[in-house]
């Protein structure tokens, strides 16, 4: 039963392990429009890969690791979340690292 939760997990444990990432620089929760902007329009695109990489039966989910819950184009939630969680993540790095290069280089 455990298992259906996994991936689920990971994508909770990445926003966790990212979230004090947004008290450096400008922040990325802080600015929804630009997250929107920079990660939906590709979460959208990689969707769609991924619901005709599955129409062709050359891309599959084990239903063992994910909770049955599906969107219209027949993927996962868990899958559609992925899209939009590690850019996410890696948004708030980024930005992170890019704040503290930032003050180091104003020494």
């Amino acid at each position: 039963m455990m298992d259906r939760w996994q991936y689920l997990l990971v994508l909770a444990a990445c926003l966790a392990i990212t979230a004090p990432l947004e008290l450096f620089g400008p922040g990325v929760y802080r600015q929804p429009g630009r997250v929107a902007r920079a990660v939906l329009p590709v979460a959208a695109v990689f969707l769609l890969w991924d619901e005709a990489a599955v129409a062709a039966h050359v891309w599959t989910y084990n239903p063992t690791y994910v909770l049955g819950a599906f969107v219209p184009v027949h993927v996962p939630i868990e899958e559609v979340l992925f899209f939009i969680v590690i850019p996410l993540c890696a948004l708030l790095t980024y930005n992170a690292v890019s704040a503290i290069l930032d003050r180091v280089n104003r020494r």
